[in-house]
């Protein structure tokens, strides 16, 4: 073992360079990672440059050294959430099957974070590669399914809109349809939460996949019909 002198004599013969450290201090996962933090507790308004440089323990100036805007943190995380969500049935499953469960997919990754969902509902996707890769994939396999161009991203969207609400629904409270003493205002409505079992978490996900059966049953009349009308 080198004594202490050696170590010294050593460190004066390599000094440490200025500036820069060999690797950045900030990376991606851990700026998306702090926005998802932000978000969570102050929603868009409160996601900020400098919120997001106070929530990583660091200048403003240092954090642009590494993202150039809020858009663009925005679209970091819509990529890194949207990157999880399972499209692997398309181009070899049956278009109905890979899109159910391509929708289960969506809301597990989604169902973390509801304030981040109406944001990411409205935010351009052309700065998201692998949200584009998603897209890209559901669009082939809807069009390989037999769907019509023009209705692809009808398709998308309605499937989408489900998805997101009940992505939502996973964080609301158990209590959110009792009437409380107003049951002489919802009579019927009443009576029907009070026979809904009570499962917790898991009335969320029967209710979505209840909605997810019938959306998709519809789609499946809906592409019938255009393929006898358009022939």
């Amino acid at each position: 073992m080198e004594s202490p002198a050696a170590d010294a004599r050593e460190a004066a013969a390599h000094p440490r360079r200025r500036g820069r450290p060999p690797r950045p201090v900030l990376s991606r996962e851990k700026i998306t990672t702090a926005a998802l933090a932000v978000v969570g507790r102050a929603g868009y308004p409160g996601l900020t440059m400098a919120a997001l440089a106070r929530e990583l323990k660091t200048a403003p100036s240092a954090l642009y050294n590494h993202v150039a805007s809020k858009d663009e943190v925005l679209n970091w995380v819509q990529d890194d959430v949207c990157e999880t969500i399972d499209t692997s049935g398309f181009g070899k499953d049956p278009w109905d099957l890979a899109l159910s469960r391509w929708a289960y997919s969506y809301r597990a990754a989604f169902a973390p974070h509801p304030p981040l969902i109406p944001i990411i509902a409205v935010f351009p996707v052309a700065g998201a590669p692998h949200t584009l890769a998603m897209y890209e994939r559901v669009a082939a396999g809807l069009r390989e399914g037999g769907w019509p161009e023009d209705m692809v991203v009808d398709v998308i969207v309605a499937v989408e809109s489900f998805v997101l609400g009940s992505a939502m629904d996973v964080s609301a409270p158990e209590g959110i349809f009792d009437v409380g003493e107003r049951g002489d205002l919802a009579p019927t409505f009443a009576a029907a939460v009070a026979a809904r079992p009570a499962r917790g978490a898991a009335s969320a996900d029967a209710a979505f996949g209840l909605g997810l059966s019938a959306l998709v049953a519809g789609l499946r009349g809906t592409l019938a019909s255009a393929r006898a009308t358009r022939g």
